[in-house]
This record gives structure tokens, sequence and C-alpha cells, in this order.
């Protein structure tokens, strides 16, 4: 069984709002307010015949005249849609533009370091050669150091 319609109103001044709902949470809800504007006094059950009339034909829906008047009740406009969260076509190029310096930036980077490997290399090479040279020359000046102690002297 479907619960009992009840109508409610509350106003802003300009205008009344009327919706049919079951519970005064439901009209708050469906009205968007948080505080509990019925204890307020802004807002209240009403009774009217054609306020009544109205409301329950569709309800959950919230219905607006101007306030304080007779006026024909017209169902209020629904929100314009939220316009979508994702990033903007000048966001997404600026995306791209920042990845693209970074690639950029990985890539002088590996160049670099490339760079520094090969000349890491040349110099193992030349050390290596050096270190040859100078046991070379150490065993040659030892041998003549072991000749020369060996002299008669």
């Amino acid at each position: 069984m479907a619960p009992r319609l009840k109508v409610f109103v509350t106003s802003d001044g300009l205008t009344d709002y009327v919706v049919a709902a079951s519970s005064r949470a439901k009209a708050l809800a469906a009205w968007g307010v948080r505080q509990d504007v019925f204890k307020e006094g802004a807002a209240h059950e009403t009774d009217d015949p054609a306020l009544v009339k109205a409301a329950t034909a569709q309800p959950g829906a919230v219905l607006r005249k101007p306030a304080g008047t007779r006026g024909e009740l017209a169902k209020l406009k629904p929100e314009k849609p939220a316009k979508p969260s994702g990033p903007t076509r000048a966001q997404l190029k600026k995306v791209d533009d920042l990845e693209a310096r970074l690639a950029e930036l990985g890539a002088s980077h590996e160049r670099a370091m490339g760079a520094i490997e090969t000349e890491r290399a040349a110099l193992e090479g030349k050390r290596q050669a050096l270190e040859e040279r100078h046991a070379a020359q150490r065993e040659k000046l030892e041998a003549a150091l072991r000749t020369a102690r060996a002299a008669p002297g």
C-alpha cells in the first residue's frame, strides 16, 4: 500500500513551493533544504484543495507559484545538468605539452648519461693503459736496481 501523501508548502518570500510527499523529511529533500524549515515555521502542511489537487497529481515534484497569490502552479524547471567534471581542452593541451616536455627531458638525460658512460669507458681504457705502462716501467727500474745492488762494489 502506497504511503499517504501530504502536501507541504514553503516560501522564499517571492515564490511559494509546494510538494506532495509522505513525510516532512521527504518534502525537505525535494526542496533541497538541509535545515528543518518546519521547526522554524517557514514551512507547513496545507489542506488547500487547489494545492492538494495539483501537488498530488505529481507526487515528489516541486511546484511553484507567486507568493501570496492564487496564481496557477507551474512545475519547477529541472536544474541545469552539471558541467562535466572532466578537464577542458586547454587543460588537456597543457597536460600534453607537459608530458612532451617531460619525455624530452628524459631523452636528454639519457643522452647525457650515455655520453658520460662513453667517456667513462674511454677513461677506463686510458687508466688501464697507464697502469700497464707504469707496471712495465716499475719492473724495468726494479730490475736495474737489483742489478746495481748485486754489482760488486
